[in-house]
């Protein structure tokens, strides 16, 4: 198990390294003057120098990203083009707001994808698994931008219930928090537990179809403790590689919520700096989610070679 660990680990890391290269190329396949790119055609010669100095465009690119990966390392990623502000302190204050956000809607979609999967596994076939298999086809299919106009259009404008833009940090007032993260929450989970419940139905069906699972049908043992204490758990663990990654998606991949719901997290931050060809920012939050997603990653493959001896020896 610890050479298994140890070598999940390193390639991990050499994993986000081979990403934050990518990242920093950015500048290097600009094409023409990345000065004049990035600041814009029409920029003059003094804003163009003042974009290449802010990059140390003039330096050898070894060794600009030498001291750039190091700065990364110590959380800086130098300043904005746009604000001048630095960038490493923008992601630190934002950071919190999309994890909040992100890690709400992963226990919604956990709670509700884990009981429409048990119920459709349970009931294979049958009416419930016939109802849920349509609406978890719904949630597969519909895209966030629309079910985020369809939330505020309804429960936003029509009704009143939800604030539809900002955001309340949960420090702050946690129900107000809820009032607000509510609604982005809830275009996040729809995928995401969607996804938990078609896998975790298609697991449920194959263990259920087993001779064991027969055998203690046979005994008499009841419905209800065969999914339970026998089926669940090895149907479950092809889901936890869904549940993984989902997570580090949902924590990454935040952009066209928090820019319809005007949250001031990383997606909104990451949406403006591409409008804005701000390319310290572009490279920060690269780096900050493929960390996220490959941490996630490899902690998901450890929980799974876990529960899995046979997984260790691949």
């Amino acid at each position: 198990m610890g050479a298994f660990i140890l070598r999940r680990s390193l390639q991990g890391v050499l994993l986000i390294f081979l990403v934050s290269l990518a990242a920093f190329s950015l500048t290097w396949l600009i094409p023409g003057d990345p000065a004049y790119a990035i600041a814009g055609i029409d920029a003059s010669p003094e804003e163009a120098a003042a974009v290449r100095a802010k990059l140390n465009l003039d330096e050898p690119a070894i060794q600009r990203y030498g001291q750039w990966l190091g700065d990364a390392l110590h959380g800086e990623f130098g300043t904005s083009l746009q604000t001048d502000r630095s960038v490493g302190a923008e992601i630190k204050r934002r950071l919190p707001i999309t994890a909040s956000i992100a890690i709400g809607a992963f226990i919604m979609a956990l709670i509700v994808g884990t009981l429409f999967g048990i119920i459709q596994g349970a009931f294979a076939g049958r009416l419930p698994d016939k109802i849920l298999l349509f609406i978890v086809s719904l949630g597969l299919s519909t895209p966030q931008f629309w079910l985020a106009t369809l939330l505020i259009t309804y429960f936003g404008v029509k009704v009143h219930l939800f604030p539809v833009l900002g955001y309340v940090s949960f420090t702050e007032s946690p129900t107000e928090w809820l009032r607000y993260a509510f609604l982005p929450m809830v275009t996040l989970a729809v995928f995401t537990g969607a996804e938990i419940s078609r896998q975790l139905r298609t697991g449920l069906v194959g263990v259920l179809d087993q001779d064991y699972i027969r055998a203690a049908r046979a005994r008499g043992v009841s419905n209800k403790s065969i999914v339970g204490r026998h089926a669940l758990k090895n149907a479950a663990l092809p889901t936890i590689t869904i549940i993984g990654v989902r997570l580090g998606f949902l924590l990454a991949g935040s952009i066209v919520v928090e820019s319809i719901f005007s949250i001031p997290g990383l997606g909104a931050y990451a949406y403006n700096a591409v409008v804005f060809r701000d390319v310290p920012i572009i490279q920060a939050v690269v780096v900050i989610s493929a960390v996220v997603v490959v941490t996630i990653s490899v902690l998901v493959d450890i929980a799974y070679a876990y529960l899995n001896p046979k997984v260790r020896v691949r």
